[in-house]
């Protein structure tokens, strides 16, 4: 599948501009809302700007500075948030780590890269292909990656000044303390799919809780940092593009016993959706729950207990990895370099954690599954320290850092540079996310478009096997299909063309 073949002049208007007249019933606007300022927020820079981009695996919003449901402790990344600008409806692409990352980094969507899997590589696929790293470092960039940053053994390899063919490890070098959980045996219900013959291994350590020693030294997460901070040092006196990837929260669960000690099971309230096996509730497409969880609780459903336990490892996971976090960004403030660089801060999906009885983000087009943390911090944007709630998606983020940077995306680059946003978080913006997901790896199962009011979502060609419709604002928890009233028709098929056009461009 080529650029070419996928992407036209209407096309690539219909990605990267706004919705049009005709969207005005299912893209409402709020009413408090600017033009942006069109300065530059790069103007007058003596030097090139430089990059710090972070990201973590499988952590939706779940922090102190989103105010969420659970939310760990996270001080660094709040301060970063209060710093700059949070965007509070950032959206991925596809709930999956490579697809995601290959979209956020090519600025392409999963249908035009075609990864749709965890094991098709976008550079194999589109040599020509300029990725973001590549084109900081085509520019003069020093470019270093210290984790996770494309998915594992899919990496870039032009797109980097060093590198070295790996990542650090998902899993600790260390040793630590295991937490055993009670494992109660809650009898499997009808419809329940079993676990596959390539899911055992997995299955046996995915939710095994790991307590690591001291601050988790030898540990995936703080060898990231430990080699970001020596990027940092390397870089100090010159241009640098540096990509910092966090594995956490990513399964299995692992944090040094100071950050379980931050939360207390007990006081955990489960979501009102919560069941110890997937269901799929009433009046829901069958397409849209996965009957087998794919990261925790793999083949066995989860007691009331149990499911605390690994909530709280999922945000013990979350602080360590924020604590490491904070120290790199303690040594760029060391350096002096902070006034003078770009900091990124997102994750690649987002993750369910029992809502449905799902503990996974595999398959789900729900908002847990989708939406994610979104921060930059631009020296001297104008929006600094306020939130931003316009619907945006991760696809936006190479245009915007293309931007901030003074370089020249291609033509063919989709997403929207979400620069005015930096500049008025409240500027007018009426332009949908949308988020697809494959079961196969080969073809579009789901289509999910999300606007200011609405989430509608689509599985097969036309809801050839269903549909979603959420009115986000009175139904946050998504436990009410809409989709079938017949007072909802128009927005459904306003909806509805959206998708169309995004998923199936051709037909």
């Amino acid at each position: 599948m080529s650029t070419q073949d996928t992407l036209n002049p209407s096309r690539r208007q219909f990605l990267t501009g706004a919705a049009g007249a005709a969207l005005a019933t299912a893209l409402p606007v709020a009413a408090e809302q600017t033009t942006a300022a069109k300065v530059p927020v790069t103007r007058g820079r003596k030097k090139p700007l430089n990059v710090l981009f972070f990201m973590a695996d499988d952590m939706r919003p779940e922090l102190a500075c989103y105010g969420s449901r659970f939310h760990a402790e996270s001080p660094n990344i709040d301060k970063l948030a209060a710093a700059g600008v949070r965007f509070d409806r950032n959206y991925c692409q596809f709930p999956l780590c490579n697809p995601s990352r290959s979209s956020l980094f090519t600025g392409h969507p999963p249908h035009t890269t075609g990864v749709l899997g965890n094991t098709t590589g976008v550079v194999k696929e589109h040599p020509e292909f300029m990725t973001l790293p590549r084109l900081f470092r085509e520019n003069g960039y020093t470019t270093l990656r210290s984790g996770k940053l494309f998915h594992a053994g899919l990496d870039d390899p032009k797109a980097w000044t060093e590198f070295d063919g790996d990542v650090e490890s998902m899993h600790p070098t260390q040793v630590g303390r295991r937490m055993d959980l009670k494992r109660e045996q809650i009898p499997m219900p009808d419809g329940v799919l079993p676990v596959l013959p390539g899911d055992n291994q997995r299955a046996a350590h995915s939710d095994q809780i790991l307590v690591l020693e001291g601050n988790g030294e030898g540990a995936g997460d703080y060898m990231v940092a430990d080699r970001a901070i020596n990027y940092l040092r390397q870089c100090k006196d010159k241009p640098f593009f540096i990509g910092c990837g966090f594995s956490k929260p990513h399964s299995p669960p692992q944090a040094p016993q100071r950050f379980f000690d931050m939360y207390d099971p007990k006081k955990i309230t489960m979501p009102t959706d919560f069941a110890a096996w997937p269901y799929v509730p009433e009046g829901f497409p069958t397409a849209a729950i996965r009957m087998r969880n794919a990261d925790l609780f793999i083949g066995r459903g989860a007691s009331v207990d149990e499911a605390r336990e690994v909530i709280r490892a999922y945000l013990a996971s979350i602080s360590w990895a924020d604590w490491n976090l904070g120290r790199v960004l303690g040594e760029l403030d060391r350096l002096g370099l902070r006034e003078n660089a770009a900091v990124v801060f997102v994750a690649d999906h987002g993750y369910q954690l029992g809502e449905k009885g799902k503990w996974s983000k595999a398959g789900s087009l729900f908002e847990q599954g989708t939406r994610v943390p979104l921060i930059i911090h631009m020296p001297g944007a104008k929006g600094n320290g306020r939130s931003c709630t316009r619907i945006v998606q991760s696809l936006d983020l190479y245009r915007t850092m293309a931007e901030l940077a003074g370089l020249e995306a291609g033509a063919e680059i989709e997403g929207s540079s979400l620069v005015p946003l930096l500049q008025d978080p409240r500027a007018t913006w009426e332009r949908p996310a949308y988020s697809v997901w494959s079961e196969d790896g080969k073809t579009i199962h789901g289509t999910m478009v999300r606007t200011e009011q609405w989430r509608y979502a689509e599985f097969g060609k036309g809801a050839a096997n269903g549909a979603m419709l959420f009115d986000v604002h009175a139904d946050p928890m998504e436990l009410t299909n809409l989709a079938e009233l017949p007072k909802h028709k128009a927005v459904r098929e306003q909806l509805s063309g959206l998708i169309a056009a995004y998923s199936y461009p051709a037909g």
